[in-house]
């Protein structure tokens, strides 16, 4: 794999159409091996090229698990460069980061053997994210935050690219709220059974089988970790961009993100605010613009269109916010 320092802006953006029919194609085929998900593969695979962590919210067996271990293998990322764990308040951070090299303290370094833990890890999946203790969460902070650890008071980067989490609940404790607000998208991963009773059937037992017989035939490379990374890079290298027309400069929302639509989304989070007293931090709002674009070019290839609003449902802090905006949003929007 090439560095992303190498990618230059004209070769991504010759690049960018065969890139974007991968993805696509990626997050289609990935669908058809779950049943009443595919907008969550949508979202997952969205969050994924903006590198923004996302948070799956549900009761055990609604496959939030199945869901990111099936992403992993359908990005033929390797077991190498995945790490996942399950936190609860006795989780030791030598558990996330790796245990301290005995060696090198006798000769007065605090250094962590790191391999194999979520230091050394491009996906990351944590779940019962919001069940870590003190220590935990202001470690997860640094990470997310700034992609980065401490070894021996020196800060080192991380190779974290995508990070998924998931919880059964989120609490409303204060010393949670920093974490949460990281999260600008939390989005439901309810049971299908109700509407789509045979269909789960069927494929629980095609899941069966295939775990039985060691197969994975969601693992069928349409698309690859350094596709999602160049479509990254491609977007951010697009969106920090400033042009000039007519001795005017021309930002990236004057051409792709309409002042109507920037004043609908603006109307959009007041009401949910004003009404349903839902928390939108500063920092949400400049992550949200950025999924914004990057949902419009996934999904349609070009500027933000009403359509792509829609990711503004995801913006609840509590489970009961989660649900609502789920529904109200798209009716908020005509879409529904």
């Amino acid at each position: 794999m090439s560095t992303a320092a190498e990618w230059r802006y004209e070769e991504l953006a010759e690049e960018a159409p065969a890139l974007r029919e991968r993805i696509n194609i990626f997050r289609r085929s990935l669908g058809r091996f779950f049943v009443g998900k595919q907008p969550l593969i949508d979202l997952m695979t969205i969050c994924a090229v903006a590198q923004e962590p996302l948070l799956l919210v549900g009761q055990p067996g609604t496959a939030k698990s199945d869901l990111v271990l099936k992403f992993k293998d359908a990005l033929q990322i390797s077991d190498e460069n995945y790490f996942e764990y399950m936190l609860t308040r006795f989780t030791e951070p030598s558990e996330i980061l790796g245990p301290i090299d005995i060696n090198l303290l006798r000769k007065g370094k605090y250094m962590r053997r790191a391999q194999g833990k979520l230091p050394t890890a491009k996906l990351v999946f944590l779940d019962e994210i919001f069940k870590s203790n003190s220590a935990i969460l202001n470690t997860l902070l640094t990470i997310v935050n700034e992609r980065k650890f401490y070894q021996d008071g020196i800060p080192e980067p991380v190779e974290l690219k995508i990070l998924l989490a998931a919880t059964n609940e989120i609490p409303e404790n204060v010393e949670l709220a920093a974490l949460k607000d990281r999260f600008c998208l939390k989005a439901a991963c309810r049971s299908v059974q109700e509407d789509h009773f045979i269909e789960l059937i069927d494929a629980g037992l095609a899941m069966q089988t295939n775990k039985d017989l060691n197969q994975k035939p969601w693992a069928e490379a349409h698309a690859s970790l350094e596709d999602f990374l160049k479509a990254n890079r491609y977007l951010t290298m697009q969106m920090g961009m400033r042009r000039e027309e007519q001795g005017e400069e021309q930002r990236d929302r004057h051409l792709f993100f309409r002042e109507e639509l920037l004043r609908e989304m603006r109307r959009l989070i007041k009401t949910l605010v004003r009404e349903d007293g839902v928390f939108i931090s500063d920092r949400k709002i400049v992550k949200l613009y950025r999924l914004l674009r990057t949902r419009a070019w996934v999904m349609h290839g070009g500027a933000v269109e009403r359509e792509d609003l829609v990711m503004l449902s995801y913006l609840g802090e509590t489970v009961e916010e989660v649900d609502l905006l789920e529904e109200k949003v798209p009716k908020l929007l005509g879409i529904a």
